[in-house]
């Protein structure tokens, strides 16, 4: 079966954008495929610095046909209406149209069929309108040109069954050409389809596959580390960036000046990445060595040395400007910096970053009681000092720096170490992949930040939306779970949030407990997706947040036990009967007018089965009430699993709709008691099923 083959060949694209682009173009092609119900194979997409193809294979040679139905008018309708449908339709006779009919009554159909087009035919368009309204983050127009793309596009390959499709797109037309490397494989050249396309580039020095380049960027680079006795500081963002930058990757080992190991090695890494784009090397024994990885576009006939040391004469002067940093900082005590704080706007709702330090720091000392082993002095020290780095010149060149140069500072300063430790770790977790700060002024410092985010940008109304969280808001809530989970904080989150709501003043949060009502429902959607990934189920999240409790790690625990009690039969078995009899509590209660709330009376029970559920009951309520309190879960749960046999066999004998009005009162309220002793553990209605 015929296949397609789409190039779109352009100045440099954006690394950034490279992958994304690919995805875009197969996705938009295959949907108009599915739409015009033509089938194929497979679809591959692939991106280079300067080309995004679509390879599409097992394409039909044609679109099938299909039928088309086209309503008339209906039977018995005057003839010059039914005369009108049939010239409309090529037709002579009635006869040719089939009977159908719906709620208005019988109707004409005719039943046609649509030939399919020349699938050529369907490329053409389908390319033509992906190209006009393709989703580039950023794009451009190049000379007088009306079209926009992601840089200047130079050339269009477009070959179905191996001839050329007459694509048009501003002033381009697509032919059977392409160009190679750039610079060492210049000029046009002819293929046929795409595994001839794929093997011409590389005989033109372009490696077409993303991931086949990362693959040789990575296993050269370990290569050449190795040969010195070192290794490569592994890093898949910064090799799928490489990638992106060059068609032919020539992977180059360099060298800086020793003495710039002085700086710290962040800093040293940060410059090479963030700027070089440079892989950093380490000894044997896990230090930063004075050496880096580069990759290069091309092969040189010098074997790539000028490159080299022109590369590392541009390191140097990066090195030197933060070595120039490192020096002027620790000029000046981290302390002395906190005042310019003030300078820096935090939210033009929310105030400075100032304002946000002296927040934190109230917090961070209310927080640290319930930190086990957390000096409440240092954790007010650290949240003094956390954001104090963020007016340094190192920071201020390496944005991503911020905490780990108030560390340094922090111990050049001569502060506590744990203190100079939290300055680092406040803003962690970042990420589900962040290690989770330990240490106790850390954990509390941290917490402080994130719950002091969360409740001024809710307070301030600016909650995300949908797929738009601009704060990070999620991310910080997760955060915050993640540090009380992990360390077992037993802090209530509602007055935790409430605290931090009321330090920004009623001017901002004038009702610090509603802000706390919605923020913890915020919590309670960010925790079920956290708990997700331990195969924990939202219901059961869900009816234990309704028993009121904002201590998440009793939460968690209790809600763990609910799920594993659930799992079994005994819980299958309860849960039924729990709603069962809900539903007939309910049914009744709004027939009568009035609640079943009252006790069941002992006296007025006449079967067997009414006093064995009530002693049942009882005891459950006794037994679990201590067991709760004590937060042994699973034992209250084991506990409740006495009331099964009793409580199947009162639905299996007992009738609860009796026609005295005073056994049936009872019996509800026995069924209403069933619901308020399994409700001790958890709300038995949130659980699904």
């Amino acid at each position: 079966m015929p296949d397609l083959l789409l190039e779109l060949l352009s100045e440099e694209i954006p690394a950034r954008f490279q992958e994304r682009a690919s995805e875009d173009l197969k996705r938009l092609v295959t949907a108009r495929f599915a739409e015009e119900e033509v089938g194929f194979e497979s679809a591959e997409a692939y991106a280079t610095s300067r080309r995004v193809v679509l390879s599409v294979r097992g394409l039909p040679e044609r679109q099938a046909d299909r039928p088309v139905e086209i309503k008339g008018p209906r039977v018995g309708a005057p003839e010059k209406a039914i005369e009108g449908f049939l010239k409309s339709r090529g037709l002579t006779s009635i006869d040719r149209c089939q009977r159908r009919s719906d709620a208005k009554g019988e109707f004409y159909v005719h039943v046609d069929v649509a030939r399919g087009m020349p699938t050529s035919k369907l490329i053409h368009g389908i390319v033509e309108s992906v190209l006009a309204d393709f989703p580039w983050p950023k794009s451009m127009r190049w000379g007088d040109q009306a079209v926009r793309w992601v840089r200047p596009l130079q050339r269009i390959l477009c070959l179905f069954d191996g001839k050329a499709v007459p694509i048009a797109f501003g002033n381009r037309a697509a032919a059977d050409l392409t160009e190679g490397h750039r610079h060492m494989a210049r000029g046009p050249f002819a293929v046929t389809g795409f595994d001839d396309y794929r093997a011409k580039l590389a005989a033109h020095k372009v490696v077409l596959d993303p991931a086949e380049r990362r693959g040789i960027i990575v296993e050269r680079a370990r290569a050449l580390a190795a040969a010195e006795g070192l290794a490569l500081v592994e890093d898949e963002d910064l090799a799928a960036e490489n990638a992106g930058l060059v068609e032919w990757p020539v992977v180059h080992l360099g060298a800086f000046d020793a003495s710039f190991l002085e700086v710290p090695p962040e800093v040293l890494t940060s410059a090479m990445k963030a700027h070089q784009k440079y892989f950093s090397v380490r000894t044997p024994d896990g230090k930063l060595a004075n050496r880096f990885v580069m990759v290069a576009n091309m092969e040189n006939p010098d074997g790539g040395r000028a490159v080299l040391a022109g590369n590392q004469r541009v390191l140097r002067a990066r090195l030197a400007d933060a070595r120039f940093f490192w020096d002027q900082d620790r000029k000046r005590k981290l302390a002395d910096r906190v005042g310019e704080l003030a300078g820096i706007v935090f939210h033009a709702k929310l105030g400075t970053v100032g304002d946000k330090v002296g927040r934190i720091e109230h917090l961070a000392v209310e927080l640290a009681q319930y930190v086990p082993g957390c000096d409440a002095g240092q954790a007010r020290r650290a949240a003094h000092l956390a954001k104090a780095d963020l007016t340094s010149g190192m920071v201020g060149e390496f944005p991503e720096l911020q905490g780990v140069m108030g560390r340094y500072y922090a111990r050049h300063d001569g502060e506590a170490e744990a203190v100079a430790e939290a300055i680092a770790e406040h803003y962690a977790p970042l990420g589900p992949g962040d290690r989770c700060p330990t240490a106790p002024v850390s954990v509390a410092v941290a917490l402080a930040d994130k719950l002091d985010t969360l409740a001024g940008f809710f307070a301030a109304g600016e909650k995300p939306t949908g797929s738009k969280d601009p704060f990070a808001l999620r991310r910080a809530a997760l955060g915050a779970i993640r540090l009380i989970l992990e360390n077992g904080l037993r802090v209530g989150l509602g007055d935790a949030i409430a605290a931090a709501a009321s330090l920004y003043g009623p001017g901002i949060a004038p009702k610090p407990e509603a802000t706390a009502r919605e923020l913890l429902a915020f919590f309670a959607d960010r925790l079920k997706v956290h708990l997700r990934g331990e195969g924990l189920r939202h219901d059961t999240i869900d009816a234990v947040f309704a028993k009121g409790d904002d201590d998440l790690v009793r939460l968690v625990a209790r809600a763990r036990a609910l799920q594993a009690f659930l799992a079994g039969a005994d819980g299958t078995n309860l849960l039924a009967a729990y709603k069962r009899a809900a539903n007939i509590v309910r049914i009744e209660t709004k027939r009568d007018g009035r609640a079943q709330d009252g006790a069941a009376d002992a006296g007025k029970f006449v079967q067997a089965e009414e006093n064995v559920l009530n002693e049942s009951l009882s005891r459950v309520a006794a037994g679990t009430a201590g067991l709760i309190e004590r937060e042994a879960f699973q034992d209250a749960m084991a506990a409740m699993a006495e009331l099964r046999a009793p409580v199947d066999a009162f639905f299996d004998r007992v009738t609860v709709n009796a026609e005295d009005p005073h056994l049936r009162s009872n019996r509800l309220r026995l069924l209403a008691r069933i619901q308020a002793t399994m409700d001790r553990v958890a709300d038995f209605t949130r659980i699904e099923g």
